[in-house]
């Protein structure tokens, strides 16, 4: 009987994960590799815990094209609540300031929203992936430290309202890579004037990938490898996908 060939070739191309909450991006990839029995994955575009969708997991020759289908835009949606802003701008730091929201209306937010549409610079929150002298702010940030930070050029391509229920506005944005949904749910409170942070996100696309293929994060403990690999978009396939 000749072994499957599935079992002795390592695998390649992208696996398309629906992370769950309360998961780091670095858990995902652990069970990943584990479930796919290789060493050689990473993943695109790091989701906080609180965030749950489309975590991109490249895997074997899948990890060279890693910075090209990070830099591409992603579409989120997302909840801001009103009136209390964060340590770390979301819905898991420490309340800092708590203001009364006042009878806001659609219009008033939109025009908040709009504000921030188009090219802009954004201040990267405290607690984020991105070092200062090697080390990650959010750890710096869990010691009690500021640090100064730069502003980093982004792009709205588009937002939707979809719901309005004071405190609580529903979103959908469509935005370049590297921006910070936590940051801009804060801004948009401050234009307001009463703050607000980020209560619930969620990522629902990043390039021409969208959550149809993926896999639930919590089914990659149970599910066999071979099934999994079969569920893998492969390297030509990204290829015609790019028009490449």
């Amino acid at each position: 009987m000749n072994p499957n060939p599935l079992d002795s070739t390592p695998p390649s191309g992208v696996l398309l994960i629906d992370k769950a909450p309360d998961m780091t991006s670095h858990d995902v990839v652990a069970i990943g590799r584990r479930a796919l029995g290789t060493k050689k994955i990473g993943h695109c575009g790091t989701l906080d815990p609180m965030a749950t969708g489309l975590l991109m997991l490249v895997v074997g020759r899948a990890t060279k094209i890693q910075d090209l289908l990070m830099s591409e835009d992603k579409q989120y949606v997302g909840t801001l609540t009103l009136g209390a802003t964060t340590n770390t701008q979301d819905k898991q730091g420490e309340i800092e300031v708590q203001k009364e929201v006042p009878n806001i209306s659609q219009q008033q937010i939109e025009e908040a929203f709009e504000d921030f549409t188009g090219d802009f610079e954004q201040l990267p929150p405290m607690v984020s992936a991105i070092k200062k002298d090697g080390v990650p702010l959010y750890k710096l940030a869990r010691k009690g430290e500021v640090v100064e930070r730069k502003l980093r050029p982004v792009r709205v391509n588009s937002f939707k309202i979809t719901r309005v229920e004071l405190p609580e506005v529903d979103f959908v944005v469509d935005c370049s890579k590297g921006f910070y949904v936590r940051t801009y749910a804060h801004d948009i409170g401050q234009k307001l004037g009463c703050g607000a942070h980020l209560s619930a996100l969620r990522r629902t696309r990043s390039g021409k990938f969208s959550l149809e293929r993926a896999v639930p994060a919590m089914e990659l403990k149970t599910i066999a490898r071979e099934d999994l690999i079969k569920k893998m978009v492969s390297l030509a396939e990204i290829s015609l996908m790019r028009g490449a």
